[in-house]
């Protein structure tokens, strides 16, 4: 099925968040495209390989680093993502990290630091599985947590959050000045797909590992999570790091859209395969005559 798949992109990316409203993204959208189950498959299958023969150039080229971040609440489809999009990347290429609750080494250090250390190298993609971006989401949810933090209490006042925003695009402004590309995806579930992805975890035995009663707790503070979202979104969505709002009750479309952002972010990069100088090339000359000489 045809489409205009920069068109597509310019719809889920957020490029004036002075302006941008979370009720206005549409969880169910699917940018008008009604394709089958099989239809989805070939398109992404497309797509993922047309990135990886660029991630190949990319781990060649060793210059650019590309970070794929993915945000959600829960059952918005991130680990699908990961298994569908990242499936068909050189696994010697690609990185992916998870960030679950720090660890009390962790807290021994600056917020951003579990992070700064799991950065993808330069030639190579790196997947965040949440992010340093959970520090002005659950622990702004759940104020609390920052009494565990061990940061010093002078340092915690009422602008905390905003501070915190500010560090976050020095910080992407500085990955991107220094030639890692960040990409930032919020999976856009709807409350009602949330509930009917965590029914189908408890009524179906191959699923139920995936459920976390926990989860449901979350679920209650909705409303805040969303808050959360939105002010996250509108104060670090910027020109070198914005951010996609994907819908994300279709795990096909999400797919879809995630990796065809992946795809233009390493089109945008300028990659190619390093040139080989005359002297290597005098030495592979050299090389093939050997070889084509061996009985």
């Amino acid at each position: 099925m045809a489409y205009d798949r920069a068109k597509m992109l310019s719809q889920y990316r957020i490029t004036a968040p002075d302006k941008f409203r979370l009720k206005d993204m549409k969880p169910d959208d699917s940018f008008g495209l009604t394709l089958s189950k099989d239809e989805a498959k070939d398109e992404l299958k497309d797509v993922v390989k047309s990135i990886a023969g660029k991630q190949e150039m990319l781990y060649a080229q060793d210059q650019w680093s590309l970070l794929v971040i993915l945000q959600a609440m829960d059952a918005a489809g991130k680990d699908s993502v990961l298994d569908n999009v990242m499936s068909g990347i050189n696994p010697q290429g690609c990185q992916v990290t998870s960030f679950k609750a720090p660890t009390s080494h962790e807290l021994d250090h600056d917020w951003l630091w579990r992070t700064t250390v799991a950065l993808p190298e330069r030639g190579r993609i790196g997947v965040f599985n949440r992010s340093y971006y959970e520090e002005v989401l659950v622990v702004r949810v759940h104020p609390e947590i920052l009494g565990k933090q061990r940061v010093p209490k002078s340092l915690i006042g009422k602008d905390i959050w905003q501070e915190r925003f500010d560090d976050i695009r020095a910080f992407e402004k500085h990955m991107a000045r220094n030639g890692t590309k960040v990409l930032k995806f919020f999976l856009n579930v709807s409350k009602e797909e949330q509930k009917k992805r965590f029914l189908e975890r408890i009524d179906e035995p191959d699923k139920n590992w995936k459920f976390n009663a926990g989860d449901v707790g979350e679920r209650m503070l909705w409303d805040k999570y969303m808050d959360a979202y939105e002010d996250m979104i509108r104060n670090t969505s910027t020109e070198h790091s914005p951010w996609f709002v994907v819908p994300a009750d279709k795990k096909w479309f999400t797919r879809l859209v995630v990796a065809h952002a992946m795809d233009e972010a390493l089109s945008g990069l300028g990659l190619a395969y390093p040139k080989v100088d005359a002297a290597a090339l005098e030495e592979m000359k050299k090389a093939r005559e050997i070889l084509t000489k061996e009985k």
